[in-house]
C-alpha cells in the first residue's frame, strides 16, 4: 500500500495525533478508558488503573481495520 518506511510512518503518526485529540478533547462523547469491566482499585496508599474492556474494544477494532488494510 505504502512505496516507503517514511511514509508509513508519517501516515501512523498522523492516525495517532488524530486519535489522542478526539480522546483528549472528545471525552465526553467518546467513553473511552472509562467502560464497565474497566479496573480500577484504589486504597489510601495508592490507585491501579486497568481498562480492561477498552483494550479490547479497541484491539477489534485495530484488528479489523488491519484486516481491510492487508486484505488485497
Amino acid at each position: 500500500m505504502f512505496e516507503s518506511p517514511g511514509k508509513t510512518l508519517i501516515v501512523i503518526g498522523f492516525v495517532c495525533l488524530i486519535l489522542g485529540l478526539l480522546l483528549q478533547f472528545g471525552g465526553k462523547w467518546i467513553p473511552f478508558g472509562r467502560l464497565p469491566g474497566d479496573i480500577l482499585l484504589q486504597r489510601e496508599s495508592g490507585s491501579f488503573y486497568f481498562p480492561l474492556t477498552s483494550c479490547i474494544i479497541a484491539s477489534v477494532i485495530l484488528s479489523i481495520i488491519l484486516f481491510f488494510i492487508n486484505r488485497r
